[in-house]
């Protein structure tokens, strides 16, 4: 009989208590705390390949100007061809033509590199096409 009225009385209740509330409000904290700087993380390197694609098209003209025999040590973007003026051909939504660092060092050697604003993100190619990137994320690094 008293297990009868312990069931009854469990099955009639329809709402959940203070204590129940609290535990889930912890879960739900713990599994941000743990997902957010994997998301940031993601997310700032997501932006990181929005400057790897003018990496590329620097990496690009600066291939034409060696297979032309034109590439001359000190070159800078501009010698390119490069608009790098407001709203240059560099100039994206996370990145503008301050960002990228083009050095030629010889008629067939340069490194051409881009860094994340905000971040210590780098990401840098050479003129055989090895790639080095930096994806070490700090705290404070942009939203």
């Amino acid at each position: 009989m008293h297990r009868l009225m312990l069931v009854s009385r469990f099955a009639r209740r329809k709402a959940f208590t203070l204590v129940e509330l609290m535990i889930v409000v912890v879960i739900v904290a713990i599994l941000a705390a743990i997902a957010f700087p994997i998301y940031r993380g993601s997310l700032n390197e997501a932006r990181l390949s929005e400057g790897i694609g003018g990496v590329g098209s620097i990496h690009s003209a600066c291939r034409v100007k060696m297979s032309l025999n034109a590439l001359e040590t000190g070159m800078t973007l501009e010698d390119l061809g490069f608009d790098v003026g407001d709203d240059g051909d560099l100039d994206t939504r996370y990145f503008d033509a301050d960002d990228y660092n083009l050095n030629v060092t010889a008629p067939d050697a340069y490194t051409i590199s881009v860094t994340l604003p905000g971040t210590n993100l780098v990401y840098e190619i050479d003129q055989d096409g090895n790639e080095t990137e930096n994806s070490t994320i700090t705290t404070g690094d942009i939203e």
